[in-house]
C-alpha cells in the first residue's frame, strides 16, 4: 500500500492505510493524516473487471467533480471541499496509478467531518431526494455526451431484454437434463409476465429516438448511503461516482424508489411483504422536485413510470442471471436469483396498483 501511495501527489504526512468496508465492487482504504487538521484520504482499487474503460471512468469523475466545484465557487458557496469529491492526481499528473501487476488505484481527499446513513426514513428520503435532485441540476448544462457509459447499456431496457432473449435461446438449446433448461421450463409464468410489459417498458428509448425525451447525466446508484451528511444532518456531498453516466432521469428517481420505497426486501421470499411505501415515495419526490428544476413536463409526468421501469429492469436482470447459471450476481443459495426475480416482479405489480396515487402525489407536488 505504501508503494502505491508514493505515486500520488500527497502534500502532507500520512499514516498506515486502513480497510474501509463499504461497497461491493471496489476495495477502499482510509489513509489518515499524521497531524490533526491536515488532509486524510480515501484510497481505492478500481474493479477493472466491472469498469473495463478505466480511462473513461476517471475522465467522467474528473469532468463531473470539476463542473460541480466550478458551480459552487462561482456561487460563492463556502466549505467547497466538503461539498464535492476531489481527486488527488499522481505525481506525473494522471488520474489513477496502474501497477505492474495490472491493478488500478485512485485517491480522493477524504470528506470530513461527515457521516453516512443506512436506514431510510421519510426525513432521510426527502433529504436524499434533495441531494440527488441538486446533483442532477448542477450537471444539467454539461452535455450528456461529454461522458462515456462507464458500464455500457447499464440502464438500457432494450439491451437488457436482448440479454434475456439470448439467455432464453441458450437455455432452450440445452439437453432436458441440464439445470438451466429445467429452470427455463419451470419459469414460463415469469417469461409471460415480462413479455406482456415489454412494449411499455421500452417507452423511454422510443421517446428519445423521436426527440421527445432527452438524456441527462445521472448518478445511477441513488442509495441513501451514497450521500454524506454534515454535523447537523444536512446532505453535503454525493459519493460513489463510478456509475455517473448519460441516461434518463428515471434512473435516479426510480432506483431509489425500487429499494427504499419497498416495504419488503429485494430478495424477500414472502411476497406478501412487498408493497409501495407511499410515505417514502412522497418524501423523496418532494425533495427531488424541489431541486430538479430542470425537468420538463413530460419527465415529471413519467416519474411514476420510472419507478416501474427500474423495478422491471432489475426483474429482467436477475432472471437473466438465473437462466445463465448465476454468473453475475453473488448468490447465497441455488434459487436466490429466482427469489429475487419474483420479489422484483411483485414490486412491479404493486407499483402498477399504486400508479394513480403516485401520479397524484407528483401532480400535487
Amino acid at each position: 500500500m505504501k508503494e502505491v501511495l508514493q505515486h500520488f501527489a500527497i502534500t502532507n504526512e500520512v499514516g498506515e492505510a486502513q480497510p474501509l468496508r463499504i461497497g461491493f465492487i471496489n476495495d477502499s482504504f482510509i489513509v489518515p493524516a499524521r497531524r490533526v487538521g491536515e488532509r486524510s484520504y480515501c484510497l481505492q482499487r478500481i474493479n477493472h473487471r466491472i469498469f473495463k474503460n478505466v480511462d473513461g471512468l476517471m475522465r467522467n469523475i474528473q469532468l463531473v467533480t470539476n463542473h460541480i466545484r466550478e458551480k459552487l465557487e462561482t456561487a460563492g458557496v463556502s466549505d467547497v471541499e466538503r461539498k464535492v469529491l476531489q481527486l488527488v492526481p499522481t505525481k506525473d499528473g494522471k488520474l489513477y496509478y496502474r501497477t505492474e501487476g495490472g491493478d488500478y488505484w485512485r485517491l480522493y481527499v477524504l470528506v470530513e467531518p461527515a457521516t453516512s446513513q443506512e436506514k431510510v426514513t421519510p426525513k432521510s428520503a426527502e433529504l436524499t431526494g434533495e441531494a440527488f435532485g441538486r446533483f442532477q441540476r448542477q450537471l444539467a448544462d454539461l452535455p450528456f455526451d461529454a461522458l462515456c457509459e462507464s458500464i455500457p447499456n447499464f440502464h438500457n431496457m432494450e439491451f437488457r431484454l436482448q440479454e434475456l432473449d439470448e439467455a432464453i435461446e441458450r437455455a432452450k438449446s440445452l439437453p432436458p437434463s441440464n439445470v438451466r433448461k429445467k429452470r427455463l421450463e419451470a419459469c414460463r409464468d415469469i417469461i409471460a409476465e415480462i413479455d406482456k410489459r415489454r412494449d411499455e417498458m421500452c417507452l423511454a428509448e422510443r421517446l428519445f429516438r423521436e426527440g421527445k425525451l432527452q438524456k441527462h447525466i445521472n448518478h445511477c446508484d441513488t442509495k441513501v448511503n451514497n450521500v454524506l451528511f454534515d454535523e447537523a444532518g444536512r446532505p453535503i456531498c454525493i459519493v460513489d461516482l463510478d456509475t455517473v453516466m448519460p441516461g434518463f432521469v428515471f434512473s435516479d428517481f426510480g432506483d431509489f424508489m425500487r429499494t427504499a420505497a419497498n416495504t419488503g426486501l429485494e430478495d424477500d421470499p414472502n411476497l406478501d411483504n412487498i408493497h409501495v411505501d407511499l410515505e417514502v415515495f412522497e418524501a423523496y419526490a418532494r425533495g427531488y422536485l424541489k431541486e430538479a428544476t430542470f425537468l420538463t413536463d413530460l419527465e415529471k409526468e413519467l416519474l411514476p413510470y420510472g419507478c416501474r421501469l427500474l423495478s422491471y429492469m432489475q426483474t429482467v436482470r436477475f432472471f437473466t442471471d438465473y437462466l445463465n447459471g448465476d454468473t453475475y450476481y453473488k448468490i447465497a443459495y441455488p434459487e436466490h436469483n429466482l427469489v429475487r426475480t419474483r420479489a422484483q416482479l411483485r414490486l412491479v405489480e404493486e407499483q402498477e396498483k399504486a400508479e394513480e396515487q403516485m401520479r397524484s402525489i407528483i401532480a400535487h407536488l
